[in-house]
């Protein structure tokens, strides 16, 4: 097998700033990445330099990771945070583990804090926890909003008896598999078309321009984890004057996925472009933020925009594809980003929110609140509660990380739950089981002030990232 060949020049050329890093990346890639192709040598070197903060309890890249951080951190303008936060209210607490919670209250310590709130499906995540809400006045923070910029909940009513699930199960999963790519770095051979990859913000800044090929290749594309395309029954019990459904059940085609690799080179250098202007302590240093009173604020604004209007382009094209299969046209269509950041009045003053895996709930703002592949999911109209900065949950929320789900269920057990739930699944490894998950009964419980239920995705066929059937132990069709 050939050895690695990796040169200083090929670190610079990738923007390694000229200092010992070079040669300790290089040391570090000899001694452990020495039989990898040039190729997946300089990818890991690539992620380790966009977020090096995400490697720095790596057992063999935290050398690398933490010499970047520390050159970093060298030219930035130390920041305290405030000895008391700014109060901020908690949705189902009792469900809410330790770690979020400190998360949060290290968030709400920033100088820019104004405000904050944290969702009952809330657990720990980078910076802000998954299914925090943190208001800040004039700025915004890059892993507040997340890597995967804009990621969006879009729901399609059909006027189709969901009878038809089941009387043409093969048909429909075979269309749904035909309309969609799923995993992490996947692109389609042939781009689609859509209006927003001609953006002008595509050639307002370098790294934008230099990202549109590969975001053209992966438009209508999916990552993996929790993202998903599915088919289920809808059900509207009665008539609500926003949602505007007559009552009766329809099927559904529900998506979940965001900007792919356009928002997460946005949001890693971004990140580091903060982290590089404000030196936080200890956890709080992927709090940075970069003032939108600033150049690199209005980068970043300008960049998580238009991630937000791509992530919407993906699901657009999703749809219209598997509308086109099945020679329908949706009657109705029901959508949201999380993991975005919005300038809106609250408390009479106009704030940045950061929802990171948080639904907008403003009055009367229809919004989609997923469970799992088994469980059902809900179509909800914000009640616009100040005390929430006019949030909700965005899901069930994990409450096991993903190692550990994969390491506590068989492929058998899932299996049974999906037989037992009348599910197809298409995908889907034990990581994504939906022991994994919050009750998302209990969560929809712990918000009947944010948001009211007009309406209920029941999942049917679901198609995500993961193994396939024919790779699970139990080969029977799932239905």
């Amino acid at each position: 097998m050939s050895k690695l060949k990796l040169s200083a020049k090929d670190l610079r050329k990738a923007g390694y700033p000229e200092t010992p890093v070079i040669s300790i990346a290089l040391q570090v890639m000899q001694q452990h990445y020495k039989h990898e192709t040039k190729e997946k040598a300089m990818n890991i070197l690539n992620a380790v330099l966009a977020s090096p903060a995400t490697y720095l309890d790596d057992a063999v890249l935290k050398l690398i990771a933490r010499q970047l951080v520390e050159e970093t951190e060298a030219e930035a303008e130390a920041v305290s945070l405030n000895k008391n936060g700014v109060p901020f209210t908690i949705f189902g607490q009792e469900h809410i583990e330790a770690a979020a919670l400190h998360q949060m209250h290290q968030a709400v310590k920033l100088p820019v804090s104004v405000g904050g709130a944290l969702m009952p499906d809330a657990h720990a995540g980078y910076g802000l926890p998954i299914g925090g809400v943190l208001a800040v006045k004039n700025a915004v923070i890059p892993y507040g909003v997340g890597v995967d910029i804009g990621c969006r909940m879009s729901l399609s009513l059909f006027d189709i008896d969901p009878v038809e699930l089941h009387r043409r199960k093969d048909f429909f999963a075979r269309e749904l598999k035909n309309a969609t790519l799923f995993g992490s770095g996947k692109s389609f051979q042939q781009a689609a078309d859509h209006a927003v990859m001609d953006n002008p913000a595509f050639g307002a800044l370098p790294l934008l321009k230099k990202l549109h090929g590969k975001a053209w290749k992966q438009l209508g594309s999916s990552g993996s984890g929790n993202h998903f395309a599915e088919f289920g029954a809808v059900e509207i019990t009665e008539k609500d004057d926003i949602l505007s459904v007559e009552p009766g059940t329809y099927v559904g085609l529900l998506t979940h996925s965001g900007s792919r690799a356009l928002g997460a080179h946005i949001a890693n250098h971004y990140t580091k472009m903060a982290r590089s202007r404000r030196r936080l302590p200890g956890e709080a240093a992927n709090l940075a933020w970069l003032g939108l009173d600033e150049a690199e604020g209005q980068e970043y604004w300008l960049a998580m925009n238009l991630a937000g209007d791509y992530a919407t382009a993906c699901h657009d094209v999703i749809h219209t594809k598997i509308a086109k299969a099945l020679g329908r046209k949706p009657f109705k269509r029901v959508e949201n980003h999380h993991n975005f950041a919005w300038k809106e009045k609250w408390e009479g003053q106009e704030v940045i929110v950061h929802r990171k895996g948080a639904t907008p709930a403003g009055k009367n703002v229809l919004g989609i609140i997923p469970g799992s592949m088994v469980h059902p999911g809900f179509i909800v109209k914000g009640k616009g509660e100040a005390a929430a900065i006019c949030s909700a949950a965005h899901g069930a929320g994990r409450k096991m990380s993903r190692s550990r789900a994969a390491n506590s269920f068989t492929h058998h057990e899932l299996n049974l739950l999906l037989l037992k739930n009348g599910v197809t699944l298409m995908g889907g490894g034990l990581d994504e089981a939906p022991h994994a998950y919050k009750d998302i009964e209990m969560v929809m419980k712990g918000q009947r002030a944010l948001v009211d239920t007009v309406g209920r995705f029941i999942p049917k066929i679901v198609r995500m990232d993961g193994t396939t059937p024919e790779q699970r132990t139990d080969r029977r069709t799932i239905f």
